[in-house]
């Protein structure tokens, strides 16, 4: 196995494990395990498991840029990529029931330990921010357009924790059509054939 592909392996196995078992209580053992390789082969790749944390942290924020760029190329109208972005909750809400957000599961374990990592956590949250405020902006909202950003943050937020804690499915489908029904207020909604959501798999959960 080539060193870069179990480098990947490791942090992929480590991503999971971290948004289900909590990064406290994840062990070396345990990723290792995860990626059937020997604490020796673990070892070579991650010297202790803030390094891992930190490259798991990097990978989300590449996916997610990934992510917000191809929602750019795929949809010319801004007010369709913020609908992407709540439609979030919809295609993930398995995970999200199970598990809750990724990025709030994190950012609120991490600033419970006094994490020195947590302000790197933190930036998945200011890249979502930052995307959606130049949404609104090209939009013609820039008066507003950081306020107009937060309110989604914390609406994806919200519905995260809530869903997570009550495991109700028709919750999460009528908090989105309420924020559908919002951001009506500031671009028309457009028009999707049989109503379907876009297949956004990538857990983004702001």
């Amino acid at each position: 196995m080539r060193a870069e592909t179990t480098r990947t392996q490791i942090v992929e196995a480590a991503d999971q494990l971290f948004y289900r078992q909590g990064y406290e209580h994840t062990s070396f053992a345990a990723i290792a395990e995860a990626v059937h390789i020997s604490r020796g082969n673990f070892y070579y790749h991650f010297k202790s498991k803030d390094d891992i944390l930190r490259a798991v942290i990097a990978a989300r924020l590449d996916a997610r840029r990934r992510m917000l760029q191809r929602w750019e190329t795929e949809e010319a109208d801004p007010a369709a990529r913020i609908r992407r972005f709540v439609e979030i909750v919809v295609t993930n809400r398995t995970d999200i029931q199970s598990y809750g957000c990724p990025v709030g599961t994190m950012t609120t374990e991490l600033a419970k330990l006094g994490h020195p990592a947590l302000d790197e956590a933190s930036g998945l949250f200011t890249l979502f921010r930052t995307w959606l405020r130049e949404q609104f902006t090209q939009l013609g909202h820039e008066a507003q357009a950081d306020e107009l950003a937060m309110h989604v943050l914390a609406f994806s937020q919200g519905v995260a924790t809530l869903a997570h804690a009550f495991k109700d499915e028709g919750f999460i489908d009528r908090e989105v059509q309420r924020m559908h029904d919002w951001l009506g207020r500031y671009s028309p909604a457009p028009e999707r054939a049989g109503g379907a959501v876009p297949d956004d798999t990538t857990s983004a959960n702001a």
